[in-house]
């Protein structure tokens, strides 16, 4: 276990935009501390990119702070990225991609190295395509899970429109829909109200249930609909 004093003077350097300090401390858990890389992404640059989603969501800090944290998390994750262990590679494939050009990228990022650690063929397409060319690129790559971070209320219309989009197709109906980020955790049901197979809250969730075949048997549930079509009858 990762001490909270080493999270509290990560997010502290994070949120100055200290570099340096930043590498430090991460240098000191890796040594002092023992700590896995794979630890490192699960115990430490996701609880905190989250945090740091959190209070800049609640106006505790600025915009140029969570401007800094992201991206000095992000350049942290590109310097882990080779150091994380390599299981052999399997013939699953998982596409991803984020519901925003920014804000999105680091969870969609993470997810992905972790999903390659794990021996997949990953494929990340990151923020700022529209639902046509997401369609398109699954299409030719055909992939066993397509994954989409959201952090943001206000993604979430598109990302159903996504879904729908892939529902009404039906190119493809053994490819499950995986859906995570801060959104879905806040709002509790909100992955099944707008059609996804599933939801990972961490990005080593996401790898787990999709290696181990984790999925809804039955096609997914309309929760907030049905409870309004409760209420239309009891009224």
């Amino acid at each position: 276990m990762i001490s909270e004093n080493y999270l509290n003077n990560y997010l502290q350097a994070l949120l100055t935009g200290d570099r340096r300090q930043c590498r430090g401390v991460i240098e000191d858990i890796l040594h002092n501390n023992r700590a896995s890389i794979v630890g490192l992404y699960s115990e430490v640059i996701w609880p905190i990119m989250l945090e740091v989603e959190r209070l800049y969501k609640s106006d505790t800090i600025t915009s140029a702070q969570e401007h800094m944290a992201s991206r000095i998390n992000r350049s942290i994750v590109d310097q882990l990225q080779n150091k994380l262990p390599r299981q052999a590679e399997s013939e699953k494939k998982v596409a991803i991609c984020t519901a925003s050009a920014e804000s999105g990228e680091l969870g969609g990022q993470i997810i992905s190295d972790m999903f390659e650690s794990a021996g997949w063929n990953v494929r990340f397409l990151g923020g700022g395509m529209t639902n046509d060319e997401i369609l398109a690129f699954v299409n030719e790559f055909g992939p066993d899970f397509l994954v989409i971070y959201g952090s943001t209320a206000s993604q979430a219309p598109d990302i159903r429109a996504m879904i729908d989009r892939v529902r009404e197709v039906n190119a493809w109906p053994d490819m499950k829909i995986m859906l995570s980020g801060g959104v879905f955790a806040r709002a509790e049901g909100l992955w099944e109200e707008i059609g996804a197979d599933m939801f990972a809250e961490t990005a080593t969730e996401a790898v787990e249930f999709a290696s181990n075949g984790i999925s809804q048997e039955q096609a997914p549930v309309r929760t907030i609909n049905k409870r309004k079509r409760k209420q239309s009858q009891a009224s």
